[in-house]
């Protein structure tokens, strides 16, 4: 018996001032982002999903609302889903009219492994593994779909690996929309640990965060990823 816990990006995001949105509210999809997450749904038509979740932003709740009419089953809302904190959102930070260039924002760039600019890669990976724990369970010999954010999708990705997770965000693979899915072989038996606890912000704080993400992450068999809205 397998468990399949399916890890999906959102689709794009309607952002004509090219900012960097992070956490905050009122990121819709755009038109053709709707069109991503429809497609990436209809992608799993007769699959056995018995789990639907997102992350608390919009956008990730808009691209699973399609998975919602699809399989039958309701979203959830797990904050351990949510995209990384970051303290240059609200800025834009490409192209010619990056505000980067600015020195008061320097102090943000001072620590790229870490990275000094926001959340911890490491407390990022712990609270994926540990949503990842979650959706396991309640899935057990079934699916999970899992909406949330790039770079947490690529932390999970990357720990499974046994890569750095300080990286360039120019090799990233996961695109809009994409799904990475995770698959537990032989899953006829509980997961070791339970779920951590969790503060005010939703993220898993105890030292018991990265003992179930270690545990959770060495029981996964495989790793697949693919594009269902590709071309889109």
């Amino acid at each position: 018996m397998s468990t399949i816990v399916h890890l999906v990006r959102h689709g794009e995001v309607f952002n004509p001032d090219r900012i960097l949105y992070g956490r905050l509210p009122g990121y819709h999809l755009s038109d053709r982002g709707r069109v991503m997450a429809s497609m990436c749904a209809r992608a799993f038509t007769n699959h056995d999903v018995t789990v639907v979740k997102a992350s608390p932003l919009v956008r990730a709740q808009e691209t699973a609302e399609p998975f919602q009419k699809v399989t039958g089953v309701d979203i959830a809302i797990d904050d351990d889903l949510i995209e990384a904190g970051n303290e240059l959102e609200g800025h834009r930070i490409k192209g010619w009219r990056s505000q980067l260039w600015n020195p008061k924002l320097w102090h943000h760039l001072t620590e790229p492994m870490q990275p000094s600019w926001g959340e911890p890669y490491q407390d990022i990976c712990d609270r994926m593994w540990v949503a990842v724990g979650r959706a396991r369970e309640e899935a057990r010999g079934h699916e999970a779909v899992l909406v949330s954010h790039q770079l947490p999708i690529v932390m999970v990705q990357r720990d499974y690996a046994g890569k750095a997770l300080a990286h360039n965000p120019a090799v990233r693979q996961c695109s809009l929309a994409s799904v990475t899915s995770l698959i537990f072989d032989d899953d006829g038996a509980g997961a070791q640990g339970g779920p951590a606890q969790k503060g005010a912000s939703g993220v898993a704080s105890d030292v018991r965060a990265a003992v179930t993400a270690s545990s959770v992450r060495a029981q996964v068999s495989d790793l697949v990823y693919s594009e269902p809205a590709q071309g889109v």
